[in-house]
């Protein structure tokens, strides 16, 4: 057989791809009949659902991500992107992280490189924004608001305090509601260690372009979470349109103004480049153009799923699968068997789904849930929310991490302090430096 298996993307799909792939080619593997290859600019699988925890400092980053080259001893790891897809020639060019592009050939491509922050022309949202999707943005923010605690509590200027106390987020989706509740619990229990900031000092406000709050979860739901968060005290903005926010001074299309030191974007998403640059088809949504079996439309020996694929629902005809974990997950179970299928002659089959429903954190012991079409909300949805997202972290050696930051987090006070020098880790020593030349 001898057939080469590259994998674009180490995500949801590209790593639970591969684990199945480890399993049913076990003797093909060692015998070097087939091998495996995962192409992605990042060492390890970021599990997404828990970047919220970790913003908010009930999880620690380490435990949230998985080594792939740990996980996949089998599979030959390269760190870099993904440049070019040349499907016809069945080779990719591929630019690692230090070095001159070099071309890749394979027989077989599997296309999950997953998405990236859909963005807006808005004016100035380079300047005070940040997304939520990878670690380094949950954590960065998380140093961020501690930080700008810090800056208020030491300040006398009544303008930088309020701009410092004041926090955006564009976008009342999974990430926009989890990343807000999460982030205000902590900042307002943090409020207890300053003696100038008090919970009413904090300024939160949640901006959605439609009428509606985690729709994933039901309009009963999302109606009852919009309450929660109401509240709390947070503001949030329904059918309301982020216009500008040059310099910090955020302007809405309802027409109010106030200045602001941060900004969540968590307002969509939109598949990686790499799709376009390439040879495959793609859909009207600028995704890759997939069967119900995972194949690429058109083509053979190309493999798709993710958010960067447009997959047909099987259940729902006329609709896509949408881009969430619970697809990418199931959805690599049955593109890693069809690949096996193919590669032994046999027939392929279409990738079906059961609904199971949804369920979302809003805070320490808060969460809402649609599971089977129960409703629960509360501690049991937040309990179940915790249970389910555990059940899906890969690898036994995760699972036990995460469920010691939880255990020892139950008789300990959360950390409550910024790091933010991590982020410019030479600032000091570059000081040093130039006091020396002095």
């Amino acid at each position: 057989m001898n057939k080469h298996i590259l994998i674009v993307g180490g995500g949801y799909v590209g790593l639970y791809t591969a684990l199945r792939l480890q399993r049913k080619l076990h003797r093909e593997l060692r015998s070097g009949e087939a091998r495996i290859t995962i192409i992605d600019p990042q060492s390890y699988m970021t599990y997404q659902p828990f970047l919220p925890e970790a913003a908010a400092g009930n999880l620690s980053p380490r435990h949230m991500v998985a080594p792939l080259r740990r996980i996949l001893p089998k599979a030959r790891i390269l760190n870099g992107t993904v440049t070019q897809v040349n499907h016809a020639e069945r080779v990719v060019t591929f630019q690692p992280a230090e070095g001159e592009p070099r071309q890749v050939a394979y027989d077989v491509i599997v296309m999950a490189a997953g998405s990236i922050s859909r963005t807006l022309p808005i004016p100035g949202l380079t300047d005070i924004g940040i997304g939520f999707k990878t670690v380094g943005e949950a954590i960065a923010l998380r140093n961020r608001v501690l930080h700008l605690l810090d800056v208020a509590e030491s300040t006398d200027d009544p303008e930088v305090r309020r701009r410092a106390l004041t926090f955006v987020v564009v976008g009342a989706g999974f990430a926009g509601v989890e990343a807000l509740a999460e982030l205000e619990d902590m900042a307002k229990d943090s409020t207890r260690y300053y003696r100038n900031i008090t919970p009413k000092d904090l300024r939160w406000v949640l901006v959605e372009a439609t009428n509606r709050v985690l729709p994933e979860v039901g309009p009963e739901m999302g109606k009852w979470t919009l309450e929660q968060l109401r509240e709390r005290g947070i503001e949030c903005k329904l059918d309301t349109r982020l216009e500008s926010c040059e310099g910090g001074h955020v302007v809405l299309s309802d027409g109010s103004e106030f200045d602001a030191e941060t900004l969540v974007w968590t307002a969509g998403v939109k598949p990686s480049p790499v799709v376009n640059a390439g040879d495959l088809p793609l859909d009207e949504r600028g995704r890759i153009k997939a069967t119900t079996a995972l194949t690429v439309a058109g083509t053979t020996d190309a493999f798709t799923a993710g958010d960067a694929a447009g997959v047909p629902d099987v259940t729902n005809p006329g609709q896509y699968c949408a881009p969430n974990a619970q697809h990418a997950v199931r959805q690599a179970k049955v593109l890693a068997d069809n690949i096996v299928r193919r590669l032994r002659g046999q027939e392929l089959v279409e990738y079906r789904h059961k609904y199971v429903g949804s369920v979302a954190g809003l805070g320490l012991h808060q969460g809402v849930a649609n599971v089977y079409g129960v409703k629960l909300r509360g501690f049991p949805a937040w309990f179940m929310h915790r249970t389910y997202h555990l059940s899906r972290v890969p690898t036994l050696n995760r699972k036990v991490r995460v469920v010691v930051d939880w255990t020892l987090a139950l008789f300990f006070k959360r950390e409550t302090i910024s790091l933010g020098e991590m982020e410019h880790p030479r600032d000091g020593f570059r000081a040093a430096v130039a006091t020396t030349r002095r």
